[in-house]
């Protein structure tokens, strides 16, 4: 990247949008009956800091993201792609909040997403 190109990350509004969007985030997953059972028993204030470091990693921000792969925090979960779809139809109602362009909104939608793979446990059938 050349220096007259921004990071996603600066483009929506460095630190202090990360941080409301992982909070907002949050807050709608765990309003949600099918997803607020998997945070149960987890301590929130570590789950919104790491939160915090992978979305401003993802993004491109300048913090490195020091938790565990996410293979490993989601293995043993049993977590359904209708639950991973929950999951990514809240953070595309949160990005909203932080006012991207169209272009920012699918860039962070698509590098969150990556990720998708490694969350859902495949060796459990669909409940769509």
């Amino acid at each position: 990247m050349n220096s007259n190109q921004r990071t996603l990350y600066d483009r929506i509004g460095g630190e202090i949008a990360v941080a409301m969007l992982v909070d907002r985030f949050y807050d709608r997953v765990l309003k949600d009956p099918e997803l607020e059972p998997y945070f149960r028993h987890i301590p929130m204030e570590k789950l919104l800091a790491m939160q915090l470091e992978f979305f401003s990693a993802a993004l491109d921000g300048p913090v490195r993201y020091s938790g565990r792969p996410v293979d490993q925090v989601h293995k043993g979960m049993a977590i359904t792609s209708r639950q991973l779809s929950h999951f990514m139809r809240h953070l595309m109602a949160t990005i909203e909040f932080i006012h991207p362009n169209e272009q920012e909104t699918q860039e962070i939608y698509s590098r969150i997403g990556l990720m998708a793979d490694a969350v859902i446990d495949s060796s459990l059938p669909d409940s769509e």
